[in-house]
């Protein structure tokens, strides 16, 4: 068995299960995390879970990996308040274990930067659609999800205003916080990447800690996680 089916088919066990206070991954067997970076992705949508993620790394001596990457060539992000962020590498889905999809972009506008371009990129949405990492979207990141056909079917939330688009496109749309719908995870709102980063900590590395990065952050996880 593949090491990333392994890791997938592990924590869904434990996620479905309850049982979320065991490691599944180790500094000898690390988890690789990916976050996408885009022309107008969400400053926040992407930072609180490279802080968390990295937290976590640190702490468990490299048990979680987190590499920012572009969706093509390594370059300079400009996010949509206009922070500028040098990407250093180019998505590899090969590489990553799990796979985070941010916000961002004037989602309201369907001509518009951000998430808007990606969903209208059949050549990115092919390559997402057969990516074999556990994907996470984060706030309006599960309306590209969905855009490849990964959430049909499925249960998943999104920030509020791109509800009805979700069900739309065929999801069940769950209101919680966190949706761990087993091999998919998403996070509805902008600063529910935290909440879900935090999710993926205590799925793969135990209830401990996740309560450990917390305290390192002086933050309580808020609203619910919600499984089958």
């Amino acid at each position: 068995m593949e090491r990333r089916t392994f890791l997938r088919a592990s924590a869904l066990s434990l996620g479905i299960s309850g049982a979320a206070g065991t490691a599944v991954a180790s500094a000898a067997n690390p988890l690789r995390i990916q976050v996408l970076m885009f022309e107008g992705v969400e400053e926040l949508d992407f930072g609180a879970p490279v802080e968390v993620l990295s937290i976590a790394g640190a702490l468990t001596g490299g048990a979680i990996r987190t590499t920012q990457v572009t969706t093509g060539r390594p370059g300079t992000v400009t996010c949509v308040h206009g922070t500028k962020v040098v990407v250093g590498q180019g998505w590899s889905p090969r590489d990553a274990d799990v796979l985070v999809v941010p916000g961002g972009g004037r989602y309201s506008d369907p001509n518009g930067t951000g998430v808007r371009r990606l969903m209208a990129d059949k050549a990115f949405l092919d390559r997402l659609a057969a990516v074999e990492a556990l994907p996470v979207g984060i706030c309006t990141g599960t309306m590209v999800l969905a855009a490849a056909g990964i959430t049909r079917g499925r249960n998943a939330t999104t920030h509020h205003r791109a509800k009805a688009d979700l069900a739309a496109r065929g999801a069940n749309v769950v209101d919680a916080r966190v949706v761990d719908d087993g091999d998919l995870i998403t996070g509805g709102g902008i600063t529910s990447g935290l909440d879900v980063a935090l999710w993926l900590v205590e799925r793969f590395l135990g209830a401990r800690t996740a309560h450990q990065v917390e305290t390192q952050m002086e933050y309580e996880r808020r609203g619910t996680v919600w499984r089958p």
